[in-house]
Parts: C-alpha cells; sequence; structure tokens
C-alpha cells in the first residue's frame, strides 16, 4: 500500500514553497535536476519511504512553487535556503526538529546541497551529490570550455526553440532522449508541451546559476574537514568524457573521497529507479 503523502506550501522570502513528505524514519530530502519537480523521482521515492521520510519538493519557479515576482528568477543562495527551511519545516512537522537530514542532490540539486553544506552544515549529516553541474570544479581550459557550451546551450534555446534547447542540454550531459537505456518497468515522462515552461525556467535562470557555479580550493578543504558526509556519484553509463561526470570527479578528488556510481547515466533516479534506490539505501 503506498505511504500517505502530506502536502503543503512553505511561504519563503520572495516565493511559496510546494513540498510533500511521506514515509517513515530519518529525514531525507531529494532535490532534483533540471526542471524535475517533487514527483521527478515518485518511482524512486517509493522503494525509499519504508525506511525513511521523504521530503521533495518544487524548486522556486517551478511547477506548484511560485515566485512573487515572476520572471525574476532565482539565485543559488535562495535555493540553499529554501531547502534549509523545507528541512526544519519537516523536522517541525514529523516530530525530528533540530535533527540533521540526509540529502540526495542530482544535477542542480547537487549545486544546491553542497552550498547547503557550507552554509548550514546543522541541516545535514550526509549528501550524495550525483554529478553536481559545477563548471568551476574543472580545471582549466576544461572550465571555460564547459562554460562556453553553456552559453551556446542557452543561444539554442533561444534561438531554434525549447526542444532544440533540450536536445543540446542532453548533448552536453551525455543524454540521448530518445534513446535512454532503462531498467525493466521504468517509465519516462514524455517530452511534450507540458515540459515547456519548467525548461524554459530552467535555462533562463538555474542553468545560469548552475554555469557560474565554483567550488574552490579553500571551499573543497573545508567541506572535507566539516561535519557533513559528502559522497560524490556519478551514473555508470554517463561517458566519462561529459562535464557532469568530470565534475564528481573532480569533486571527489577535492574531498579525498571515492567516486561512488549509481545505475543509469544522469538521469539514473529516472531510467533506473529500483536499482538507484537501492544503492542510495546502502550509501544511508
Amino acid at each position: 500500500m503506498p505511504a500517505a503523502t502530506h502536502t503543503a506550501t512553505l511561504q519563503v522570502p520572495g516565493a511559496t514553497l510546494y513540498y510533500e513528505v511521506r514515509g517513515s524514519g530519518p529525514l531525507l530530502l531529494v532535490s532534483q535536476s533540471g526542471e524535475g519537480d517533487a514527483n521527478r523521482s515518485d518511482a524512486m521515492t517509493d522503494r525509499l519511504v519504508a525506511t525513511h521520510t521523504v521530503v521533495t519538493y518544487d524548486r522556486r519557479g517551478l511547477a506548484r512553487s511560485v515566485l512573487d515576482q515572476p520572471g525574476r528568477g532565482a539565485t543559488l543562495d535562495e535555493h540553499v535556503d529554501d531547502a534549509a527551511r523545507l528541512l526544519a519545516e519537516a523536522g517541525s512537522l514529523t516530530g525530528r526538529a533540530g535533527e540533521p537530514a540526509a540529502m540526495l542532490g542530482c544535477s542542480m540539486g547537487a549545486v544546491i546541497g553542497l552550498r547547503l553544506a557550507q552554509r548550514h552544515p546543522e541541516r545535514l549529516h550526509t549528501l550524495v551529490a550525483h554529478e553536481p553541474a559545477i563548471p568551476g570544479l574543472l580545471p582549466e581550459p576544461e572550465r571555460d570550455r564547459t562554460r562556453a557550451e553553456l552559453d551556446e546551450m542557452r543561444t539554442v534555446f533561444q534561438r531554434d526553440g525549447w526542444l532544440a534547447g533540450v536536445r543540446r542540454i542532453g548533448e552536453l550531459l551525455g543524454i540521448d532522449p530518445a534513446r535512454q537505456e532503462t531498467e525493466p518497468g521504468a517509465r519516462l515522462a514524455p517530452l511534450d508541451a507540458s515540459r515547456e515552461p519548467g525548461f524554459t525556467f530552467f535555462v533562463l535562470y538555474d542553468a545560469w546559476t548552475m554555469r557560474c557555479a565554483d567550488l574552490t580550493g579553500a571551499e573543497l578543504r573545508a567541506l572535507r574537514e566539516g561535519p557533513v558526509r559528502i559522497v560524490p556519484a556519478a551514473g555508470r553509463s554517463t561517458p566519462r568524457t561529459v562535464f557532469d561526470y568530470r565534475c564528481a570527479e573532480e569533486l571527489g578528488r577535492g574531498i579525498g573521497a571515492g567516486l561512488v556510481h549509481f545505475p543509469g547515466g544522469h538521469n539514473g533516479n529516472i531510467t533506473h529507479p529500483a536499482g538507484f534506490a537501492e544503492v542510495l539505501r546502502g550509501l544511508l
């Protein structure tokens, strides 16, 4: 029988966040990639609710999380503070106030998670950072080339339309939307017009935030020595040369941690929900 889902909204400075809580046990916050919303990984979270209280949400500006000033976008620190407030709210709601949580951050979600571990380390005990899309982790000239490719992706999106832009995003991340390998029974959301608003917001605002993200040597040392356990992760089938995989490698190198491989590629939490959940549960 599916776990009961508590849905609610949370007022935060500049936005109203939509979030969902279900399951029992220690808190686990899932922060999605791209334009993913609170339900992006339902097939995966279904397999975690027996052991964890899973919190999922729509990032501000996406889906049901509404900006007070539409079209303004969101900064990385606003996303980070949103995650911290959500964890505090979920802790109070579930009787786990003050307890640090685990977090799975995927791509953009991992960018948020790493900054959360820096700014609000009391909120987390473990962060699984799956392919953190932080070009600033890469050495030159790889970093400059990646940022130029992300700029070109934005140009394609604006010039040729959202579907062309999404295809270009896939190329940069090692994803072929038409030929994604999946585990038996996995269902992928169709790439239809309902996803255009989310991708538009992501490309115009969050992808730019991601493009400019950085982690200096001093910040990596602080993460390595800090209280939050950081687990760098990547997809087994992600091409080793694409920037998201390289960012995971460089994060591991910077904090002195080995790279954990999950089933699937960049979107393994969607294409391989059962296998992904099994690896995640083992880590937690």
